[in-house]
């Protein structure tokens, strides 16, 4: 572009080019002669360059700042790991889309609180963690499109005196349009804040998906398997299967956490334009980016192999105080006020809680004695029912979960395709 513009000679032009060349060569080889006492990669480039190809070399930095340089390095960095990261995110989704398909009609407890709640089918949980990821790659995509800007031209702050061709330059580094204010560009660093704040709510949805698998690969639940190679022995203990990939994503959660704040207080007083503060932005940044992609990478190898304790699962769902809600909606449908229906259950509940019993083994003359409207019907109501009876969009219904599962299939396919 500056040779384009009449900026620098074409000769020195094409010079700068071939030595930039060599010197990208030196630096993968791990030769380039590094000197600490030029301050700074940049410097150390430029006197790289001068060496290799003379004092055209001294041109290479005509029309730009190291302020404007390292805005744009920053930038381009941080397009690549959206990719990846968006790359990454479909990957776990995928795994998710797998596990959902093959345990499609397999019923399990769905909880509040901790506490068991309703019956749900697996499927219709797994699917809960594809929608949280794909409003994280919703937020990805978006920031991308903050990020999409050149700030090359801007120079230290206030402009260049030199005819560039901004546009031109735009359209080889592929970013969608042009900074629009020089002093906002080079003390912009809004997108790094956006991606760490992308990247914070994406390790949470993995945090709480790692919380889950390591609940209900315990004993005490044992709902999953782990595959044995994500899974650690104790020192001490021979029987132990500790769930320790999960654990380790659910702690660097909190990692991801401290580098948002981080980057939000380095920012927060800094005056226009540049300050020498913003150094601070990239180790934690870089940090961030190898965090995610190392546990999106490890979830999408993890999920594949965790294996389903149906039988588990499909008992607990199938307890009868997990029908509770179920059987108030039943004298609903005789024509019981809910909030009424809601209180002969809670006291039929606590009823057989006391007694020892199960919902399931009360006679029909004990349920009518809590309410009249009951019949022999009631004891058709099953899991299964209560999950069918659940049709409405978004619900947990088979035909319902199915239409989710086609919907996620959909998505990741258009995914693909692009």
């Amino acid at each position: 572009m500056l040779a384009q513009q009449g900026i620098i000679p074409r000769d020195d032009a094409d010079a700068i080019i071939v030595g930039l060349s060599a010197v990208q060569d030196e630096i993968e080889r791990g030769d380039f002669p590094w000197d600490p006492a030029l301050e700074d990669l940049h410097m150390n480039i430029e006197r790289r360059l001068t060496d290799l190809i003379g004092p055209a070399g001294a041109r290479l930095h005509t029309g730009r700042s190291r302020n404007d340089q390292i805005a744009l390095d920053m930038r381009l960095y941080t397009r690549a790991a959206i990719d990846d990261t968006i790359a990454g995110l479909r990957s776990v989704q995928r795994a998710l889309v797998d596990l959902a398909g093959q345990y499609q009609e397999v019923l399990m407890p769905g909880y509040t609180h901790l506490q068991r709640a309703q019956p749900v089918l697996f499927a219709h949980h797994m699917l809960a963690y594809f929608e949280m990821l794909q409003r994280d790659v919703g937020r990805f995509t978006d920031c991308a499109v903050r990020m999409d800007v050149l700030p090359l031209g801007s120079g230290a702050l206030a402009g260049v005196p030199y005819p560039t061709d901004r546009i031109a330059v735009a359209l080889a580094l592929e970013f969608a349009e042009i900074s629009p204010n020089s002093m906002d560009a080079v003390a912009d660093r809004d997108f790094l804040a956006e991606f760490h704040a992308a990247a914070a709510i994406a390790m949470m949805h993995i945090s709480r998906l790692s919380e889950e698998i390591v609940i209900w690969s315990s004993r005490e639940f044992d709902f999953v398997r782990l595959p044995d190679e994500f899974t650690t022995g104790s020192s001490i203990m021979p029987q132990k299967r500790n769930p320790d990939f999960a654990e380790i994503a659910r702690g660097k959660t909190g990692r991801v956490y401290g580098s948002l704040m981080g980057i939000l207080t380095v920012l927060k007083g800094l005056p226009l334009t540049y300050n020498r503060d913003l150094q601070e932005d990239k180790e934690g940044f870089f940090d961030t980016v190898d965090t995610l992609l190392s546990t999106l990478s490890v979830f999408a190898d993890m999920l594949p192999g965790m294996k389903l304790n149906t039988h588990r699962v499909e008992s607990l769902a199938s307890e009868s105080y997990m029908l509770a809600t179920d059987l108030a909606d039943y004298l609903v449908g005789k024509g019981v006020p809910f909030r009424d229906a809601h209180g002969v259950m809670r006291r039929l509940c606590q009823h057989c809680e006391a007694d020892g019993m199960s919902l399931s083994d009360l006679p029909i003359a004990e349920y009518q004695r809590f309410a009249p409207q009951f019949d022999d019907d009631v004891y058709a109501i099953t899991a299964a029912a209560s999950v069918a009876a659940r049709d409405n969009p978004g619900g947990t219904a088979p035909n319902r979960v199915a239409e989710g599962l086609a919907r996620a299939k959909s998505i990741l396919t258009s995914t693909e395709t692009q």
